[in-house]
């Protein structure tokens, strides 16, 4: 790698590379490595003293010593001032503790060096934040202005007998209350009344090194007040793992981040820019991948890579499942063919005792598919990453055993009246196999440096997904990375129409862009042209747009769990297949002997997949479209929803939600799965929309929208609130009585009012949201005085009470 490419640098790197000696030191009569013969021994008499015949030594990048209970690092003196990789995670799990299990991370990665000082071993922390060239004169002030913290400070016990590396006592490190490697945040301390760590309680489990890592197990107990379990005790014992992990002495060369194809990203200042100001510079997290036959591979051809990307299926996973995880990692072997090279990623179970008996799930060397036993319903992807280049050194994927159920429910939900084989609550181990084969790509594209890509399901039809075979050859969605589950809009009388995700057309793209290797590439800036090229090339084809993931929707073509170019027509079809799985619910979910449970389960689902029809549609309200360019890209980067499509989904939401779903109203198996409950469903889904259509930013960015758009060209907070009004309170208009589903949504509609009302939000008290909300309670007002007299006796009620509710709100105002 050229020597220009940016390193963060210490405040003793420079002494570092200036002296052959790894040994950096102010004092260098303190730390001279020329030690007198008498010294030599007396050192040596040391170590013999600590390490003694009855210690458990293991060597790798550096030595670890176990000696009846007391745990030493030998740290080479050639170890000095090299970065390494600290990964701390959970490995003995608590109930309750968070959402992950064994195998989560509890604190982000960490760069540590270690450094010889004033006859202490220091361990320090490195940020790669802001950087600069060490040639360059600005170098000097990034070092003075990111003085690297101390984490611990460490006696030297003994150097060995050639004085080639240091003796030190880790013990009080691993079983004290240390954040950088500690199991809880602080907001877990402060929910689970965490009073302190008990250091008598706390111990070091074991100590193993390979030739890039080492792995330490330590046992952090707690004593709280709220643990999340076994309360009785006051005490909660956590197992952690430390890993120690050598970052590449050869530094890929980094490839820049594209706001306009997925990937995670690191991000750095760099000072040495010639940019007039802060540079801030992002590098997509990738593999290395060379071609071994590098005259080949520039000739077109694909070739394998020196070093391909091998995923190991932990042994503990259950035999019939292996092979559905190993093709799920196998997928992706067509997208970086078209990267140019071949087996590029493999899937392989791990070798036998006999085969290796050293081989460990814990060597970084080695990236494996977990098996966890917990009640998560889920499984998930990270990675372990070089924070100077983006480089992904190591992935353990977390495979959840709970899956199974979460699987069985979306394909149910989504596919039971299409497809026979779902219509169970136990599905073929083939169908459930393929399932997860499913899942394991989307999480090997995580591991891959893949985002979630939410943008993606949006590029294709209605009219496509119902047609036989298409959805066999493109995937429910361009990109196995959106949340785009199952064929739901998919109608009986569609023969032939698929149901399966699968690693599509952006995913293939997106694999290019991240790994087809460029030669003569020095610097990131050197390829920036061409990756610009790639992108432009293929800039107005949906099928390879990218969409950020969203906690909070703005843009509803890049939403979680739709799939379709069109929110109104697919939800209506999923609803047509809602009602008919609602039909077939009892028969489709009974087993003799056993209870209803799982009718009970599944009914649930129905109610949840109906409120995510409910967001899909509701999120194109105030809706405004992201479309990242570029300056040589024309057109806007955002555009509001066309106020045609926004008033149909206003339209969906009354007819669909606010009108009383009373097909979910199946007394059948109401009366099998609860005593009540019913009322609280309806009441629930009809305040999701209401919140939904009614939250603030939405009805702010709708005022924003009307301010720059001409009359009658943008669809205005009057009209949502009319609209919704006069559905919710028709009763009123016609004299007709009000059923109690309909009682219960016109007082949470005169609530949300309230709400809107006395928001305290700055930006919003000074918008015109409250005097609609104020106009719309008295046109409600209004309206119920001329109904007083109509309908029954809890219509009238109702009525009396809704106008005095109203004249409360309006008199406090």
């Amino acid at each position: 790698m050229n020597n220009s490419i940016l390193f963060l640098f210490s405040c003793l790197l420079a002494t570092s590379l200036l002296f052959s000696s790894s040994l950096c030191a102010q004092d260098s009569d303190a730390n001279t490595t020329e030690q007198s013969d008498s010294t030599k021994k007396d050192e040596k008499s040391k170590y013999d003293k600590l390490i003694t015949s009855k210690a458990v030594t293991d060597s790798g990048l550096f030595i670890t010593h176990e000696v009846e209970g007391k745990y030493y690092f030998e740290l080479p003196t050639t170890l000095m001032e090299k970065e390494i990789l600290i990964v701390s995670r959970i490995s003995g799990y608590v109930s309750n503790l968070s959402f992950g299990g064994a195998g989560m991370k509890s604190r982000p990665q960490q760069v540590v060096r270690w450094q010889i000082m004033n006859e202490k071993v220091l361990l320090r922390s490195v940020s790669y934040n802001s950087v600069a060239n060490f040639e360059d004169p600005v170098y000097q002030s990034v070092r003075n202005n990111n003085f690297e913290p101390i984490v611990s400070a460490f006696s030297i016990a003994a150097y060995n007998a050639d004085s080639s590396a240091v003796l030190i006592d880790v013990g009080s490190f691993f079983t004290s209350d240390i954040p950088m490697i500690g199991a809880l945040s602080d907001s877990q301390r402060k929910q689970f009344g965490i009073k302190g760590l008990d250091t008598k309680r706390s111990l070091i489990t074991s100590a193993r090194a390979f030739p890039e890592n080492v792995e330490i197990r330590h046992i952090l107990t707690y004593k709280g007040s709220n643990l999340p379990d076994n309360r009785l005790t006051e005490s909660m014992s956590v197992e952690m793992n430390q890993s120690f992990i050598l970052l590449p002495e050869e530094p890929m060369t980094p490839r820049f981040a594209d706001d306009r194809v997925g990937y995670f990203s690191i991000q750095q200042v760099d000072y040495s820019s010639e940019a007039q100001r802060a540079d801030r510079k992002r590098y997509i997290t990738r593999w290395r991948l060379e071609p071994q036959d590098a005259e080949a591979y520039a000739r077109g051809e694909i070739v394998e890579p020196v070093k391909p990307i091998v995923y190991y299926v932990d042994p503990s996973t259950p035999e019939k499942w292996r092979t559905y995880i190993k093709q799920g990692i196998e997928d992706w072997q067509p997208a970086f063919e078209a990267a140019g090279f071949r087996k590029a990623i493999l899937a392989k179970d791990p070798p036998s005792k006999e085969e290796d008996p050293d081989w460990s799930p814990e060597d970084v060397r080695y990236s494996v598919v977990r098996y966890i036993t917990t009640e998560i319903q889920n499984a998930m992807g990270p990675h372990v990453h070089d924070p100077r280049t983006g480089e992904i050194l190591e992935s353990d994927i977390l495979w959840y055993h709970n899956i199974m159920n979460l699987l069985r429910n979306w394909f149910f939900i989504q596919t039971a009246v299409v497809n026979p084989e779902a219509r169970q609550v136990q599905f073929s181990d083939e169908i459930m196999g393929e399932l997860i084969r499913f899942v394991a790509a989307h999480e090997v594209g995580h591991t891959l440096g893949l985002p979630h890509n939410m943008g993606s399901s949006v590029a294709y039809p209605v009219d496509s997904l119902r047609k036989a075979g298409f959805v066999q050859r493109m995937g429910v969605a361009p990109s196995i990375m959106d949340y785009a589950r199952f064929n739901y809009v998919a109608q009986p009388e569609d023969e032939g129409a698929g149901l399966y995700p699968k690693v599509g057309p952006y995913d293939i793209w997106s694999i290019i862009y991240g790994y087809r290797y460029l030669p003569d590439v020095q610097l990131p800036e050197d390829e920036e042209a061409t990756l610009n090229e790639w992108i432009l090339e293929r800039a107005n084809d949906p099928v390879y747009r990218y969409g950020q993931q969203q906690w909070r929707v703005i843009d509803p073509s890049a939403q979680t769990e739709d799939i379709s170019g069109d929110a109104v027509e697919a939800s209506q079809l999923g609803i047509a297949n809602l009602k008919r799985i609602v039909s077939n619910l009892i028969e489709w979910t009974s087993e003799p002997g056993k209870d209803y449970e799982q009718l009970e389960e599944l009914y649930g689902q129905v109610i949840g997949q109906l409120r995510r029809y409910t967001g899909h549609v509701a999120n194109y309200v105030g809706g405004v479209y992201e479309y990242d360019k570029t300056a040589d890209q024309e057109g806007a980067v955002y555009q509001p929803v066309d106020a045609a499509y926004q008033k149909l989904a206003v339209a969906f939401v009354n007819e669909e939600i606010f009108q009383t779903p009373k097909w979910l109203l199946d007394r059948e198996i109401l009366n099998r799965i609860e005593a009540t409950g019913a009322m609280e469903r309806i009441q629930g889904l009809q305040s999701y929309a209401l919140a939904t259509l009614f939250s603030d930013d939405r009805l702010l960015r709708m005022l924003e929208n009307e301010s720059i758009r001409s009359s009658g060209a943008s669809y205005s907070l009057r009209t949502l609130f009319d609209e919704t009004r006069a559905s919710i309170f028709s009763e009123f208009t016609n004299r007709q009585s009000v059923d109690i589903y309909r009682r219960n949504l016109q007082r949470n509609f005169v609530a949300r009012m309230a709400t809107l009302l006395a928001d305290s939000d700055p930006e919003s008290d000074r918008s015109d949201i409250k005097a609609a909300a104020r106009h719309t309670l008295e046109q409600i007002d209004q309206a119920a005085k001329k109904a007083s007299r109509s309908g029954d006796e809890a219509t009238k009620m109702h009525v009396a009470d809704i106008r005095a509710r109203i004249d409360e709100l309006l008199d406090t105002e």
